[in-house]
């Protein structure tokens, strides 16, 4: 099955969506949004989903609406959460998933994880590069809806993410009731590069996000 295209309507503005079926039996469809520096073109964005494809996710990936306008300041909370929902709600109506993760990379997966603390509707989270604080201000702690969650949650976080440190989500996990995996990518960044010296590759890293979901998901039943 090939790419299908979609216009979203996000109250009086439209946004663009693709959703591309898994590689073989689809399992699941993960609605994507990407992160603040980011589109739903952008290499690293399409480099996950593909591998994600590999193991029985279909991905739908779209772009925020400042994205559609050519923007790069990004919409107030409220705003990004609005078009994940309607972006949500249309993934129901057009493919009608047995099951409907929601998520993304850093922005655009705390969006969506504040969607889902407030009671929208979804099987799952997961979590790319979840920015826990900004860059250099590790004080400025966004956990505050984390608690709320109840729906099971895969967070892929690097080792060398400076938004989120590794000691300061240790602590954040501890005030979770909500089934959360952790994994950690050792030597990756907050866009899961490693450097050379590391002796790792980023198809390595990205085999692990594979291998690691695909763990999660058929932990929770979502077998291919």
């Amino acid at each position: 099955m090939s790419p299908i295209e979609w216009r979203v309507a996000v109250g009086a503005d439209e946004t663009a969506a693709l959703y591309e079926p898994a590689s073989g039996k689809e399992n699941a469809v993960f609605v994507c949004a990407h992160g603040a520096g980011g589109n739903m073109s952008d290499r690293g964005l399409q480099k996950v989903a593909e591998v994600l494809r590999t193991v029985g996710l279909g991905v739908v990936r779209f772009n925020f609406l400042y994205r559609q306008k050519k923007s790069s300041r990004p919409d107030p909370m409220p705003r990004l959460q609005e078009c994940v929902a309607a972006v949500v709600a249309r993934t129901r109506e057009e493919v009608g998933p047995v099951r409907l993760i929601m998520g993304g990379r850093s922005m655009g997966g705390r969006a969506a994880s504040m969607l889902a603390a407030d009671g929208f509707a979804c099987d799952a989270l997961l979590l790319l590069a979840y920015p826990l604080h900004p860059a250099g201000r590790p004080e400025q702690l966004r956990d505050a809806h984390l608690p709320a969650i109840t729906v099971p949650v895969l967070c892929l976080n690097g080792t060398r993410d400076p938004l989120c440190r590794r000691d300061l989500m240790d602590a954040t996990l501890k005030k979770l009731r909500t089934p959360w995996t952790m994994h950690w990518l050792e030597g990756a960044d907050h866009s899961f590069h490693v450097l050379k010296s590391s002796g790792r590759t980023d198809p390595e890293v990205l085999d692990e996000i594979a291998t690691a979901t695909q763990r999660w998901t058929s932990g929770l039943g979502m077998r291919a």
